[in-house]
């Protein structure tokens, strides 16, 4: 006897259920204890390897274990022609029993034991005597019929079932059997009630899938579910068909993926019995699947809609009638047309589809895939072409073109340029692996391209220094690269393309490495050359090594760069611009444009822009105060950067994670954070990360009272007032200050206050001019301190700064309780307890509650419920389809939602599972719960529809300080 484990078959007599097929088992439970709506009989009809077999295994299991004898039979193409072979297959077993019936019927049911007899036998007299066999077994226990495939029964054998199978109904006799969707076969006419087996739904897909291949990359894993279409065969099979490099996304998968045997085997019959015609038509469809029927049927030249007839009647494909399209079930039924199809057959396609392709991409891509060999022609019109919808957001399609490009090309310097072309836009699109490869082969393919002083070896220089940066956070490698090829490019007189390409890499070293020197490598540079993209490139410079001195320049410059910016603009014009405005407080001022290009590159275009401007975007939320915003985001974007090898990027949102862990006060998850990442960061350099996770372990400390070892984090970033660097120290004036003051540290607390005012720190932003005053009269002696306080919280836009706008009113508060005045101590901390509460800063929180306390004033907790609460049926619904890999995007539209709203619940959704990022949600949703009071009553799964024998078989955040600062307005100026 044979066990079913999620899908598959092993000797054993346990039963144990069909994944993601309880409402099937169900039914054949009832069929099996005579109370089914079906009767006794039932037919299984579905597609290849969709699990009908399996179903029959699992009703087998179930009917020997209530005590029924099962018979089985399966029909098989080379037994077809041979009368009664089935039924043979099926009665062997009772052999011994047939003594028992009237002599004739003895007889007859011994001829069909002996095949070579059987031939000349009257069917209905064999009807008769099987019907008196099959009584006869059952007077002592009830009998289960199981035919497999009947299909490929042989006539005589599918006439006498029929016959059988009408006479069931007051015998103890059960009869299941199966059938493969769009097959006809002489069975049919007996008209048994029907069930479809459907594909699987989602969840258990993923979780079938997961159970056989549980280390595919994120990518993989989402194409083969979305090829598989909940196909458990293709499940199984298609990761066995890739490579383990493939299986791991270190390899690109191809635009139709290899067939297994089984796979062939199961799905090609289908095809294979279609008229050529048909065939023709699949294959261009397949080939161009965005083209309408209305282009592509009149190319064929005979072709028309009728041709696909049979093929839809095969169950193969389904017409859109609005769009004029077709679709495939499974998808994978497209690998299987190409495979089956020979290479003569698909050039000839693609010429057909080049012919009448009025998209110059399509059309490029399809001259590329119809050549004999190295074309120049075709491989410049396919590098044009693509090159053009790289600029438009198809990065990644651009990336497959130029490799193809560089394959049809003649000249060996031809192809390294177009290989160190794709190396390029692939450092930018990801998987970062593919870059160090298609650099290899370009040096094979010419190495003298690569000399110093040429457009491919500035490219070469560009390619390798981004790679080296992100994939390993090499900064002195990418910058001793960079120094050289720039060298070399004064004594070329190169183009200002070439330079735009080695400065963008370079602008990338200078900020994360944080040092002197290489922003006076940019400095020099931008000097010497002139490159198209010099004002963003400029305005970049000037922010992070200016901004003191140059900020109402930059500001303003900054406001006429984006009003000029076209719709689509090019990543070199709109990432430095948006790295300025982040420098300067400015960039939630120009959200927009940055989520108008990640909402373009996340899916299928460049994966680093689309991180980069997660990373931003997550940086000005924090500084808004939209710290779930930051979390969301940071989490989208972890994991984007995990499955595409950008090291560097994960780090920094690892830091954005931190920063807010700390603040709220989960010191573990804060502690855990910025370890992993300083462990990462600080042997390559990267001073930024470096800077930002002692911030966060600082602002942890304080938010404990452990002062010491905050002084022992802040005392490393240095100085506010030093230029230069690219460290934010002006960000973190009030952390130093607060360090400083708690631990005694006075005059070293007023010298760091008077370096950020006298490098002109204030002058950058409203929110530094904050964080100065703020931090100036934390320092200052109590005869100052008061005025201090009032102007810091009376600056313009104060409170658009809600964490910092809170942390001067706490300090203010506690200045006024330590000096007596406690009717204004209590405003200025119920004001910080709210905006902190409304942060979950719960640490800062509670120190706020602590001053108000002494105050006289009674304070209640408010923190957050530290019991673990379950998921509503919603936040199920939506962490399911997350941990499947469907991005916030994809998720929306299943469930008529916005991404941001998916994202505002996954927010919520991950502190309670105790998580931190995707990659864990699959298991933590094993160990959870649906909120009982959320939980609407379903079935455990889509319940079937049966077939009778009738039918036929065809946010802006919350100024909570407001109320506080208008009654502080009436004690300031009384009436």
């Amino acid at each position: 006897m044979r066990i079913i484990h999620t899908g598959q078959l092993v000797e054993s007599r346990t039963v144990v259920n069909l994944l993601g097929r309880t409402a099937e088992l169900e039914l054949i439970e009832a069929l099996l204890a005579e109370r089914s709506p079906t009767g006794l009989c039932l037919l299984l009809r579905g597609e290849p390897g969709i699990g009908k077999t399996s179903l029959l295994d699992a009703a087998a299991v179930r009917a020997e274990a209530a005590g029924l004898r099962v018979l089985h039979a399966s029909g098989v193409e080379s037994e077809a022609e041979i009368s009664f072979s089935a039924l043979h297959q099926l009665l062997y077993p009772l052999r011994e029993r047939a003594g028992r019936l009237a002599v004739g019927q003895r007889e007859v049911i011994d001829q069909i034991f002996d095949l070579a007899q059987a031939a000349s036998l009257d069917v209905l007299v064999v009807s008769t005597a099987v019907l008196a066999l099959l009584s006869e077994v059952s007077a002592e226990c009830r009998v289960l019929l199981i035919v497999d495939d009947v299909p490929w029964l042989d006539r005589a054998s599918a006439t006498v079932l029929g016959f059988v199978a009408r006479r069931l109904a007051d015998t103890p006799v059960a009869f299941l059997a199966t059938a493969r969707t769009g097959v006809v076969s002489f069975f049919d006419e007996v008209r048994l009630p029907q069930l479809d087996v459907r594909p699987l739904d989602e969840q258990p897909a993923a979780t079938l899938l997961d159970s056989w291949y549980p280390q595919l990359a994120p990518s993989v894993r989402r194409r083969l579910l979305d090829e598989a279409a909940g196909n458990p065969l293709a499940l199984r099979e298609l990761p066995a068909a890739l490579t383990d490099r493939q299986r791991h996304g270190q390899d690109p998968l191809p635009v139709f993926l290899p067939l297994s045997g089984r796979l062939e085997a199961a799905f090609a019959p289908a095809i294979e019995s279609l008229p050529a015609q048909t065939r023709h038509v699949l294959l261009l469809v397949t080939l161009e699947p965005d083209a309408s029927l209305a282009m592509l049927l009149p190319a064929t030249g005979r072709a028309d809609v009728d041709d696909l007839e049979s093929a839809r009647q095969a169950g193969l494909v389904f017409a859109d009638p609005v769009a004029s399209r077709m679709s495939f079930r499974p998808p994978l039924i497209r690998s299987v047309i190409v495979q089956l199809s020979s290479p003569a057959e698909r050039r000839a396609a693609h010429q057909t589809l080049a012919d009448v392709a009025d998209d110059p991409c399509p059309r490029a891509w399809h001259l590329a895939e119809a050549a004999t060999g190295p074309d120049e022609a075709v491989a410049h019109v396919l590098e044009q072409a693509f090159l053009a919808e790289f600029r438009r957001g198809g990065a990644a399609a651009a990336v497959t073109a130029l490799v193809r490009a560089a394959e049809l090309s003649p000249q060996p310097a031809d192809r390294s340029r177009r290989l160190i072309e794709a190396a390029y836009l692939a450092s930018s699109t990801g998987p970062l692996d593919q870059v160090p490869r298609l650099l290899a082969d370009a040096r094979k393919a010419d190495d003298a391209r690569l000399v110093s002083g040429t457009r491919s070896g500035s490219v070469f220089a560009a390619a390798t220094a981004t790679y080296l940066l992100h994939a390993d956070g090499d900064a002195n490698g990418a910058y001793r690269l960079l120094t050289q090829a720039l060298d070399d490019a004064a004594t070329a007189k190169p183009t200002s393309e070439w330079i735009d390409d080695l400065l963008y890499a370079l602008l990338f070293v200078c900020i994360y490495a944080a040092r002197p020197m290489f922003w006076d490598l940019l400095g020099n540079a931008l000097a010497r050359f002139e490159p198209q993209a010099a004002m963003p490139l400029r305005l970049c410079y000037d922010a992070f090594t200016h901004s003191t001195r140059t900020s109402a320049t930059v500001h303003e410059g900054l406001a006429r760069a984006f009003a000029a910016l076209p719709t689509e603009a090019a990543p070199q014009w709109l990432i430095p611009l948006a790295f300025a405005a982040m420098r300067m407080d400015a960039l939630s001022d120009y959200r927009h444009l940055v989520w108008h290009m990640i909402e373009r590159e996340r899916d299928g275009g460049a994966i680093a822009l689309a991180l980069t401007g997660l990373l931003l975007l997550t940086i000005d939320s924090y500084h808004r105060g939209q710290w779930d915003e930051v979390e969301t985001l940071a989490r989208e974007g972890f994991d984007l950067a995990v499955a595409n090898g950008y090291h560097l990027l994960k780090a920094q949102l690892r830091i954005r994670q931190a920063l807010v862990a700390a603040a709220r006060g989960n010191a573990d998850l804060a502690q855990s954070l910025t370890s992993e990442v300083m462990t990462w960061a600080a042997p390559r350099g990267i001073g930024l990360t470096q800077a930002f996770a002692r911030q966060a372990l600082a602002i942890a400390n304080l938010g404990r009272g452990e002062y010491e070892e905050a002084y022992a984090q802040t005392s490393w970033i240095g100085l506010p007032s030093i230029p230069g660097t690219g460290i934010p120290a002006r960000w973190m004036v009030m952390d130093l200050v607060e360090a400083d003051v708690r631990t005694g540290r006075v005059e070293e607390a007023r010298a760091h206050v008077a370096a950020a005012q006298q490098s002109g720190v204030p002058r950058v932003s409203t929110r530094s001019a904050l964080i100065t005053a703020g931090a100036a009269a934390l320092a200052a002696p109590d005869d100052q301190a008061g005025a201090l306080f009032e102007a810091a919280l009376s600056l313009p836009d104060a409170d658009r700064w809600p964490w910092e706008h809170a942390r001067v009113h706490l300090a203010y508060g506690q200045w006024l309780r330590r000096t007596r005045d406690t009717t204004r101590a209590r405003l200025h901390l119920r004001a910080a307890i709210e905006t902190f509460n409304r942060l979950h800063a719960e640490p800062w929180a509670q120190r706020a509650r602590d001053e108000l306390r002494a105050t006289g004033v009674a304070t209640a907790t408010t923190g957050p419920d530290t019991r673990t609460p379950a998921l509503t049926a919603q936040e199920r619904q939506i962490a399911t389809l997350a941990a499947t890999g469907l991005t916030n995007k994809q998720i929306g539209q299943q469930l008529f939602l916005s991404h941001r709203t998916v994202g505002a619940h996954l927010h919520r959704i991950f502190p309670k599972l105790g998580i931190t990022s995707r990659a864990a949600l699959r298991a933590a949703l094993d160990t959870t719960t649906v909120d009982e009071h959320e939980q609407a009553p379903r079935p455990a799964s889509p319940t079937p529809k049966i077939k009778t024998a009738s039918e036929p078989f065809d946010n802006a955040p919350l100024n909570t300080a407001e109320s506080h600062n208008s009654r502080l307005d009436v004690l300031k100026h009384p009436p």
